[in-house]
This record gives C-alpha cells, structure tokens and sequence, in this order.
C-alpha cells in the first residue's frame, strides 16, 4: 500500500490507526506507571486491533484527515527485531513495512486478527478502540469470544436426513414468517431446496439439525434427536407430586410452538383492572413472554444431554427447565447485561429471520421488561446450576398500579421515545427500594422526566422513590378488607346494572373475566352486604341490585357501591 493510499483510509471504517510517534514512541508502557498511559504504546495498539479482527497501525502520519506524513523514529533499524519480540508476547505474527515521504520515514504494521475463541490481553487486560483511547473490553464483547469455541450443534449436519423428512406445512410456515419478517414477498415462492440453502439448513446438499429441530415430521425427531421433545405438565397446585394433565410435544419448531402456547392458553387466567374509567383484564400468562421463554429454552439448551424441555404449569405459575447450564460467560448476575450467544446459533439466526424470537441476546430483556410492566413478579432464574437453567414466571398481578403507571407513561410517549428495558427495571427497582442497583445514567433521566423524586444529597447518595403519580395510583385501595377485589366488583356492577340476570346470563357477561363459581362466591357476598338481591327461586332465580342502586349506573354506582363496602370492611371513607 502506498502513502497516497493510506492518505485515503479513515479510522473509524477501514480497522487502522494512525499515530505520528514522531520520536521516542513506547514499544511496552515506556516509564509510565499509570496503567491507561501504558496501555498508549505499540503494544497496545497491536492487541487492540488483533482484537477487533486485524488492521493497520501507521506510524509517522497524523491521525486527522489528509494525514501529513510527519515522520518516525519508531524502530529505525530493528525492523525484524520488532517483529521477532512482538511475537514473543502475542504469539501472532505482525508484519512491518517501511514507506517514505520527502525523506520522512512511515512504518506500516498489519496485524492479523486475534485466534478465535481468544482475546488479546495487555498487562492482563483485554483491550479495544474508542475514538483515539484505549479501552478495557466489555463483558459482552468478551463474551462474544468466549463463545467462538462452542461448537453450534444446529449446524452440525444430520447424517441420513433428507427433505423428503421435512414437515411440508412446517416449510410453509417458515417461508411465509421469512416473507413478511423480511418484507420479501418473492420468498414464499422459491422451492423448499431452495429456502433450505439460502438459510444455511442445508450445506452440500446435507441437512443440519437445525432443519431436522426446526422442520422435520415428528417420527423422523423421535428417531434421530428425540430430546428435542418437549414435556408439558399442569398442576393444580404446587405441592402436589402427580400432574393433572401431561402432554409431549414432538413436532416441528414452527408447528410446535403454537402447540405449547395453546396448552398454556387453554389454562390462562385473567384478573380485572380499573383504570379511570375502564376496564380492561390482564393475562395470567403473557403470550409474548411465554414463547420468547420457551424458544429461548430451545435456542440455549445442551441437545447433547438426553433430557428433554419440561414445562410446568400452575394456575399462577410457570417453570421452564432446559437441559444444561448457562452458556459461557452467563450467570445469573449478568443475565441482563451481557449480550449472550445461543448454543444453536444457526437455529437462533433462522428463528430471528423469521420473527419467532427477539435479535440474538435480547430474549431475557424482554421477558423481564414485559414481566415488570404488567406488575407481576421479577422473573426467577434462582434455581439455575451447572446442569439446568430454571426459569419461573409467577403470573399474579402484585402491583396494578405499577402497570397502569408504566402504561400510562408509555402512551404519553412517542414510539421511538418509549422506555426500555433499563428504564423500566430501573423503576422496578426504585419501587421496591432498590434504588443503589440503579445506574447513575439511568436515574439522572428517570429524575429530570419527573418519573422518579430524589430526596437529599447528590445523585450518587440520594434516596428515590417512584413520582406522585405512582403514589395516586397505589393509594387507590385494590381490596376492601380481606372481602373483596375491588376491580371484581367494578367489572361485575357494569353487567349487572339495570338488569335482572340469571347466573348462566352473567356468567356469558362476564366471560373471560370471572368464572361461574366466583360469580356465585361474590354474589353470596353483596347479598349478605345488601347490594344485590335475588327473586325467583331455583333454576328461575334471577339477581338485580337493590333498590338503593337499581338507577345508579356507570361511575356513580361504582363509586357508590365501593365507599358503602369500604365503610363496612373498613371503617373508612
């Protein structure tokens, strides 16, 4: 490459870094004690670009664009010397040419990227570019290196497996999720030989596991990987050793998934919810979270271990356990925070094209986000060890407040301005009293929105709890007494008023909100509180609100109803 040529390349794009070293430039830290000053020499630089994949230092030219040839002493002489004693601390080979200008001498070293699977360390630090410093390596980063030498067993090819194995709706379902992920309406038309080669499922004409996980009849998984099924158990209740229901799911991903999600559905309940004047209910179970957290179950489990995925389902409670641990670099500290590579990352990468799952290593930040927002409990991976991963979702709505809070910043929000992930943890946190786990570049916008109060010393002293809006919300009683819901009885009054209903009328009223025994058990109630009175008798009875309610409707008879049940449960106004 000539001088007129290095003129031309920039810093940021083409992986090189100019430097004018013009005389006594440091080969190894030079006197400095300070470890950021060491790190500034030719060593350092080395490391950090054999880290980021190879490149080029220039030594002897400006790093500002045209990049004047300044000129350099670095090395005069000992060109091999320096090569030799480079390879002697890195173990790579760098090599070195000599370039002039006007008698002004330029070196060029290029550096060959760093082995897979290993990273570049300076005094013990793996180092990267930022701007014109050095820096230390991030988790993720680091991670991501780690995970260059486990093998991706969905790309390994699957020995005997052929097309004619393939599930032909599940290559359908793939091809038109491909499609409109990918806004390529042209791709439901290419041929099933052809869809398997563009996404890497068949390599010379082999196919891998991942098209026999993703696509393959269900007798052809049971034969060739038949820890790909996937065990569904529901329990009444958690004590309990016996399940009430099993099923075994064993068929193609993209059939599968609507499978598990189902059974799930077919079990999921829902709670009301009060919010000004509506009324809306919440899912036990979040169809979004649910099916990121088995798909992310699949994506990361050891398909080397001859167990399979086992679901447990409660009324209010999910556990998901995968076979294996975590992978490489991931602990339960730093699920959050680190960007993690799937074991199956061929799988991964085609569940990705085609929308099932979120971009690689943002799954968990979604269940947790979603989770948090409906105010249910944090998502438990507690009872993760070396051999499983233990998700638990706990689907009971402990703060409804906190949901319609969260709800109610979001929609006052634009698209491209909503919380994330970090916020919405953040103000999780900051409930529960948690504020030190919250970053400083997380609470100073939190703070300067009015989303958060900060009471006394600096930002980093400082006691915060959640705004007032928060407060108004959760001053609001969600129970009177050990009685009632309040949000039951909001739902229930809006049925009912006007009306003389028999239960199988309510019970069709209040479908997907309350079921046939709670509307018997809060009728029971508000008839002994004398809001409710029956006529008729046997199959003919029928209930009507009082005379003291029968013309109130809509806000006036809730709000009514409420301070007459509040000051019986309560004493209270």
């Amino acid at each position: 490459m000539t001088i007129a040529e290095l003129k031309l390349l920039k810093e940021s794009e083409d992986r090189v870094e100019f430097k004018s070293a013009t005389h006594n430039y440091s080969y190894n830290g030079g006197s400095h004690s300070d470890q950021n000053e060491r790190r500034k020499c030719f060593l350092g630089y080395v490391i950090a670009l054999a880290n980021e994949g190879g490149g080029k230092l220039i030594l002897g030219m400006t790093d500002k664009l045209p990049h004047d040839v300044v000129g350099t002493d670095f090395g005069l002489g000992k060109i091999g010397a320096l090569e030799d004693q480079t390879y002697a601390h890195l173990s790579i080979r760098i090599r070195i040419e000599e370039l002039y200008e006007n008698k002004k001498r330029v070196i060029v070293v290029n550096i060959p990227s760093r082995p897979i699977g290993r990273m570049m360390k300076y005094e013990g630090v793996p180092l990267m570019r930022t701007g014109d410093s050095l820096r230390n390596m991030s988790d993720e980063e680091m991670f991501s290196i780690l995970m260059e030498n486990e093998p991706d067993f969905s790309a390994k090819n699957c020995e005997g497996l052929s097309i004619s194995d393939l599930d032909e709706e599940a290559i359908e379902i793939m091809k038109n999720a491909y499609a409109e992920k990918q806004k390529n309406p042209a791709f439901r038309t290419l041929s099933a030989n052809q869809v398997l080669n563009d996404l890497h499922l068949s390599v010379d004409e082999t196919l891998t596991y991942a098209a026999l996980i993703l696509l393959a009849k269900k007798d052809i998984i049971v034969q060739k990987l038949p820890q790909a099924k996937i065990i569904w158990e529901y329990r009444y209740t958690e004590s309990q050793i016996h399940n009430d229901s099993r099923e075994e799911i064993c068929a193609p991903l993209f059939i599968g998934i609507d499978k598990i999600w189902k059974l799930v559905n077919d079990r999921n309940g829902n709670t009301p919810i009060r919010s000004d004047a509506y009324i809306f209910s919440i899912n036990t179970f979040n169809e979004d979270v649910i099916r990121e957290a088995i798909l992310n179950a699949i994506a990361h489990r050891d398909y080397t271990i001859a167990s399979e995925i086992v679901i447990k389902q409660y009324p209010k409670k999910i556990i998901i356990n995968n076979p294996g641990g975590f992978p490489k670099g991931v602990t339960i500290d730093n699920l959050l925070t680190i960007s993690s590579t799937p074991r199956s990352r061929l799988m991964t990468e085609v569940l990705e094209k085609t929308g099932l799952v979120e971009r690689s290593g943002q799954g968990i930040d979604k269940i947790f986000s979603i989770t948090l927002s409906e105010g249910k409990p944090e998502p438990n991976y507690k009872d993760s060890d070396l051999y499983q991963v233990t998700l638990k979702l706990d689907g009971s709505l402990e703060d409804k407040a906190f949901h319609i809070f969260i709800g109610q910043i979001q929609s006052e929000h634009g698209d491209e301005q909503k919380l994330g992930v970090e916020q919405i943890i953040g103000l999780y946190n900051i409930k529960q009293g948690h504020f030190n786990k919250v970053k400083p570049e997380i609470l100073i916008p939190l703070d300067k929105e009015g989303l958060i109060k900060r009471s006394g010393g600096s930002t980093t002293t400082a006691r915060y709890t959640l705004s007032d809006a928060y407060s108004k919300l959760a001053s609001k009683a969600q129970r009177i007494g050990n009685k009632y819901v309040v949000a039951e009885i909001e739902i229930f009054l809006q049925a009912l008023q006007g009306q003389v209903l028999a239960i199988g009328d309510l019970e069709k009223a209040l479908t997907g909100s309350l079921n046939r025994n709670q509307i018997k058990y809060l009728l029971q109630k508000l008839f002994d509180d004398e809001v409710v009175i029956s006529e008729g008798t046997g199959r003919g009875t029928k209930y009507k609100l009082t005379s003291n309610y029968s013309l109130l409707k809509g806000d006036v008879l809730i709000n009514e109803v409420l301070d007459i049940l509040r000051r019986k449960h309560e004493g209270g106004s």
